[in-house]
């Protein structure tokens, strides 16, 4: 059992969280809930032993294991894919490899009566003492199994990590922590970077391989499927809920329905010894009741109601021109690098008004496709975009296309139309640019803020046929929201590449599947295609092992 007491966070005169307490039992899955800025990620830093707090203790037992996932790391460059993974199983290899070394120098010593060869002796005993108790592991089995789980091939397994994206070095390092088999994991927005089949495959390890969990995640159904208890983190406090995400919005609305009534009784209270006091004061027969109520209502402690966003904002794409009948056309396509088949001879047809969704593994060419259509790469066959269309494109690099040189407002503002300019701040507000915020410059924004400034610009621009490959990175749950009901709203064509399944959820009809170099189409909805390939998707990676 890992004990949070009394934690409390203060800088700058700004107290973020007081008096936080809970414990983390065995096979606890919590989602740690909480609007940006609520202080979530410094508290899971603090737990994890990265973050001292104010005040407050973190407890847990002598030999209990913490792991953590930060947003953001790098893995070393110096060696291969297996190699860094295998690195989960350091401090296995060093007892062995000090055995081995101690074991070698009993061999050459001959002062057998020595304090020295009887302490060399006591730390063999010692060393094998744990050494054999550990659980008799295949540890390369081990290894391959998460790395395919997580998307590798065998073939990736002996490149170096040098070679590979920011994401795909995120999956090692997430390899890693899955393989220590953690008292806790500590996850912080971990399916950023990995596929459908990849979070399909993490769901099953943490629900039924891990043992307590604690994850950041604006996947809604991950966290869903995943957790058992939420905490959330809102005005520097906490409560502590025994249920997944979608049953704690229902008990946190009850909640807040509770804390108003109380608030507005205690209103009416306070109002109607006001007007007492107010009434009497002076009256000598009165003086010690108005006395009397004046000290209770300096000691009366007012009910807070939790802060919550309820502004009721509805983003409309601004009407385009009628594109033609078939905005997206190919025929027998193909594309290679080198000897490596992207895919070939794929066709597909997409129609006016289609939303369709491209899932598969990373690199089986989603991506490339999207490329292929807006003519940035070169290929084989035929790719063709119908007539009068407007393409709106959403890149995973879209954020570095920006102009650093304006501010946030001139950004949006450039782009928007009409009356939607009287809403802009508004707008921004909605995906977290607040006051000032507004102001500063493209060139000082993270990765996240310069992602989510690119899709309030999107949101913006007339267009027939929006290509959206990953948007929802960097979005909260109530920015992805906008962008869901916008695109349900929007009357044009949809190609969407995402791995997040609640927001894919209702937004597609048709499904492509990219796998083994082929195209596929499946006319289903998103649900339907995740329903009858989940099982098969485990089973293949527990077979390719």
């Amino acid at each position: 059992m890992i004990s949070v007491d009394n934690l409390a966070v203060e800088f700058g005169g700004t107290t973020l969280f007081s008096e936080v307490s809970f414990t983390i039992n065995e096979n606890d899955k919590i989602a740690l809930m909480g609007k940006n800025g609520a202080g979530k990620s410094t508290m899971m830093k603090i737990i994890a032993g990265e973050q001292k707090p104010s005040r407050g203790h973190v407890r847990f037992p002598k030999d209990a294991i913490i792991a953590y996932l930060p947003q953001h790391l790098l893995t070393e460059d110096a060696c291969t894919v297996f190699e860094e993974a295998s690195k989960a199983f350091a401090h296995v290899f060093e007892m062995r490899d000090e055995m081995e070394r101690l074991n070698t120098a009993l061999e050459t010593r001959t002062d057998y009566d020595s304090d020295d060869y009887m302490k060399i002796i006591q730390k063999v005993s010692d060393l094998g003492e744990k050494y054999y108790a550990l659980e008799d592991v295949n540890y390369d089995a081990e290894v391959e199994k998460a790395l395919i789980g997580l998307g590798f091939k065998r073939a990736d397994f002996t490149r170096m990590t040098s070679e590979f994206s920011g994401g795909f070095r995120m999956r090692i390092e997430l390899a890693k922590i899955l393989l220590q088999k953690p008292d806790l994991i500590l996850l912080d927005e971990p399916t950023n970077h990995i596929d459908i089949e990849s979070v399909i495959w993490l769901e099953d390890f943490l629900i039924n391989k891990a043992n307590a969990v604690m994850v950041i995640s604006h996947d809604k159904a991950f966290i869903d499927n995943i957790t058992n208890r939420t905490i959330e983190v809102t005005m520097g406090r906490i409560y502590d809920y025994k249920a997944n995400y979608s049953h704690y919005l229902q008990l946190r609305e009850e909640r807040r329905a509770h804390q108003i009534k109380a608030y507005q009784e205690q209103q009416r209270f306070i109002a109607d010894n006001m007007a007492f006091i107010e009434r009497f004061k002076g009256t000598y027969s009165k003086t010690n009741q108005v006395n009397s109520r004046e000290r209770m209502l300096e000691k009366l402690e007012i009910i807070e109601v939790d802060d919550i966003d309820t502004s009721a904002l509805k983003l409309r794409f601004p009407p385009a021109q009628r594109s033609g009948d078939y905005p997206v056309t190919v025929k027998d396509l193909s594309k290679s690098y080198g000897d490596h088949i992207v895919f070939k001879n794929a066709n597909m047809s997409i129609s006016r008004g289609e939303k369709v969704s491209f899932v598969g593994r990373n690199g089986e060419g989603k991506s490339t496709m999207i490329k292929a259509i807006m003519g940035e790469i070169d290929v084989e066959g035929k790719c063709h975009l119908g007539h009068n269309v407007k393409v709106g494109y959403f890149a995973q690099n879209q954020a570095s296309l920006l102009d650093e040189g304006l501010t946030i407002f001139q950004t949006v503002d450039e782009v928007a139309e009409g009356d939607i300019r009287t809403q802009i701040k508004n707008i921004l507000g909605r995906f977290m640019f607040k006051g000032d915020d507004i102001d500063k410059k493209v060139s000082v924004l993270s990765g996240g803020e310069k992602t989510r400034l690119a899709m309030v610009k999107l949101l913006l621009e007339p267009v027939n046929l929006l290509i959206l490959d990953e948007p929802t990175n960097h979005l909260d749950l109530k920015s992805k929201d906008v962008l869901k009901e916008a695109l349900l709203d929007f009357d044009g064509t949809l190609i969407l590449v995402s791995h997040d399944r609640d927001f894919l959820r209702g937004l597609s009809q048709k499904v492509f599947e990219f796998k083994d170099q082929r195209v596929i189409e499946h006319f289903e909805t998103i649900d339907d295609f995740l329903v009858r390939n989940r099982i098969e998707n485990l089973k293949e990676i527990d077979l390719k092992n």
